[in-house]
């Protein structure tokens, strides 16, 4: 009698899933805008060259959203493009999570302007804020809200509109974003394992290294807030780079870990489009090989929040992500927050 074949791998989510109510994703999508910046383009506004900032960032463009196009209008192009791919109409949305820095306005949240722009009536909608690593965050909440049989349908989507908060003046932090949206459509689906682990985190003793410091309660706008360019964001590059590396192979680890998986199980590594360099590190200290990640960096910079969600979908329709696929996604931001993802797909 031959014995029983061990399972590729792991779920943890099964031990708990006592409704045995698993979550896959059923729909992704993207959207960015039309207009491209090149390095060259950036050559004429700032002391910088094509060549500076593609050894030191592997940044070739990125797409700046039009100035009567809103964080809202990104995320409901990427979101129409997933409810699409799942074959789901927006009336059949239960839930709608929005993780973004660069919200339509403080409130009400970016989320609502989606759910009334899809015409997604049924759904409750609000926004998340952990910077480049809410995608995942969202992801993990949209799941808990399908396992608990609270709802059904759940829409993420990751947006931004980078280019409103970016100082144009400095040629240490305007090389590095770019505007664009990343959505996927949550469901049950029979017989599929889905997501697997998500695991999170966040350090807020190391705030200060990437932040915008006014605009909020602390530092409320005003003529002295202007005139001191307080309303963009402040990177310490350095310290940053340290700290996302060490962070982003704590969590793509334990993701597997969980698991049970070596990361040459792993069909596609997706990492957070920052810096190539933070991409490489990470890889090469996993042990992923350069077949297995996938970067799109080149083409869109650092779109925080959206930045996996739109790699996501150009993994799925260049047919580099297959049904059965193991996909790790792992990302690091301002908080600072980290995550990593496990999905079969």
């Amino acid at each position: 009698m031959s014995a029983t074949p061990k399972p590729k791998f792991k779920n943890p989510r099964a031990q708990h899933n006592f409704q045995g109510r698993t979550v896959s994703i059923t729909g992704v999508g993207s959207y960015v805008p039309a207009k491209v910046l090149t390095n060259h383009d950036l050559e004429k506004s700032v002391e910088t060259s094509d060549e500076w900032i593609m050894s030191r960032t592997g940044i070739k463009e990125r797409r700046i959203a039009a100035k009567d196009e809103f964080t809202s209008d990104l995320a409901t192009k990427a979101a129409q493009r997933a409810l699409k791919m799942a074959g789901v109409t927006p009336e059949q949305v239960d839930l709608i999570i929005v993780a973004t820095i660069t919200p339509d306005m403080p409130f009400p949240s970016t989320a609502c302007f989606v759910q009334q722009k899809l015409g997604a009536r049924r759904a409750a909608a609000f926004d998340l804020e952990a910077a480049c690593s809410g995608f995942i965050y969202g992801i993990e909440i949209g799941q808990q809200f399908i396992m608990s049989r609270t709802y059904d349908t759940v829409l993420v989507i990751g947006a931004e509109k980078l280019s409103t908060i970016v100082d144009w003046q400095d040629r240490n932090t305007c090389v590095l974003f770019g505007d664009g949206a990343g959505a996927v459509v949550m469901q049950n689906r029979p017989n599929s394992h889905g997501l697997l682990t998500a695991v999170m985190g966040a350090d807020g003793t190391k705030a200060d290294l990437l932040h915008m410091p006014a605009g909020g309660s602390r530092c409320p706008a005003s003529q002295e807030t202007v005139d001191a360019r307080m309303h963009y964001l402040r990177m310490d590059g350095k310290e940053t780079f340290k700290n996302a590396v060490q962070a982003m192979l704590t969590a793509a680890k334990e993701a597997l870990r969980r698991c049970e998986l070596d990361i040459s199980q792993i069909n596609c590594v997706i990492p957070h489009q920052a810096n190539r360099r933070i991409i490489n590190a990470v890889g090469e200290r996993l042990g992923a090989t350069t077949d297995q990640l996938f970067v799109n960096l080149d083409r869109y910079g650092n779109t925080s929040a959206a930045s996996v969600g739109i790699a996501l979908d150009e993994a799925v329709s260049s047919g580099k992500v297959k049904r059965g696929d193991l996909i790790l996604l792992v990302v690091f931001g301002a908080g600072l927050t980290w995550g990593a993802a496990v999905i079969e797909w």
